[in-house]
């Protein structure tokens, strides 16, 4: 039998603050090599669907991106693979940009167990990082100011996983789109976090004066002037995973005295950083520094430095496969979902 867990049986039984620690603990073994997580193949689609009447040829542009993310984490009881489409037009069709949704099968027999719609998934696991990473790297002690660029449903996750990870105040968020999307979103936060959440009008009043800005969007272009931030500043990118993407501009990696990744050698191909000074840059993993926060103590200050940290993250199946990991076990534990015979 497989569980079908629909996005509103996700929402029943996912915690952030439960789903902080899996995600650490994947991101260590993806460091310390305790993971298979084979390249993640991507391919236009769509192309072809329309048709010239007169000609009787086919005709059209490629209109999205799919996706297909396998991984395993040693020791698992599954196995999961994620399948994603990428449409930019579907915001005008009512429906989400990104769509997924993860198979699991048991890691001893191959069996398949579990069917997942997986956006909330990818959008926690992936607030997860930003989450993580504001805990480690955030600057100083004081109480945080958070500038957000992008009001979608990413940029809502990040600061609520920023919230759930960091053991100190959030004073402020400042919150940028060029759509009054940013209005709902501020709204939405405001009305969510112990925190004062604002919608401004340009990106430099989301960033200046910030102790970390998050960049949450679909850009091909900077999304911040680097001279507005005033260090020390962690910069989270989470929006740009291909060449063509791009949300921080060469100020902003010049500045940086700190480059961190989720995946470093695919980060590396980004619009953000394939312009990067040196292409030997040395971007550290994500999981080794949570492997040296452990020896240290976690957002140890003295390992924040006073300068400008980017952390750029492309996503990693292996943190969708220890997530939906964690979210099917405390469904079967809560009977949620509907079972079906293949």
């Amino acid at each position: 039998m497989v569980r079908l867990l629909s996005d509103d049986d996700i929402a029943t039984v996912l915690d952030l603050e439960a789903l902080l620690p899996v995600v650490a603990d994947a991101f260590r073994k993806q460091t310390t090599g305790e993971v298979e997580r084979p390249e993640r193949p991507h391919y236009p689609f769509g192309a072809g669907l329309e048709t010239d009447t007169n000609a009787g040829e086919t005709i059209g542009e490629p209109n999205g991106t799919g996706l297909c993310m396998p991984a395993y984490v040693h020791g698992a009881d599954y196995v999961a693979t994620k399948l994603a489409t990428v449409v930019e037009d579907n915001p005008e069709r009512g429906l989400p940009t990104v769509t997924a949704q993860i198979a699991l099968a048991d890691a001893e027999t191959g069996q398949p167990v579990g069917y997942l719609a997986g956006n909330r998934i990818t959008s926690a696991r992936t607030g997860c990082i930003g989450g993580l990473a504001a805990r480690e790297l955030a600057p100083g002690t004081d109480p945080l100011e958070v500038g957000v660029i992008g009001a979608g449903t990413q940029a809502r996750w990040q600061t609520r996983a920023i919230a759930a990870a960091v053991d100190r105040e959030i004073a402020s968020v400042r919150v940028y789109s060029p759509s009054d999307s940013r209005l709902d979103c501020a709204e939405d936060l405001d009305a969510e976090l112990a925190a004062s959440v604002t919608a401004v009008s340009s990106p430099r009043e989301a960033v200046e004066e910030a102790s970390v800005v998050v960049t949450a969007t679909t850009s091909t272009e900077p999304v911040f002037p680097g001279d507005a931030l005033e260090p020390p500043t962690l910069v989270i990118a989470i929006g740009a995973y291909t060449p063509e993407m791009r949300e921080l501009d060469a100020e902003t990696i010049e500045r940086a005295e700190r480059i961190v990744a989720d995946v470093p050698e695919e980060a590396l191909e980004t619009g953000d950083l394939r312009e990067a000074p040196d292409p030997e840059y040395d971007i550290e993993p994500l999981g080794e520094v949570l492997v040296q926060s452990d020896d240290q103590g976690s957002g140890d200050e003295s390992a924040t430095g006073t300068g400008t940290v980017v952390l750029e993250s492309v996503g990693s199946a292996v943190l969708d496969a220890a997530a939906a990991a964690v979210v099917f076990d405390r469904a079967l534990d809560r009977d949620v979902g509907t079972t079906v015979s293949l």
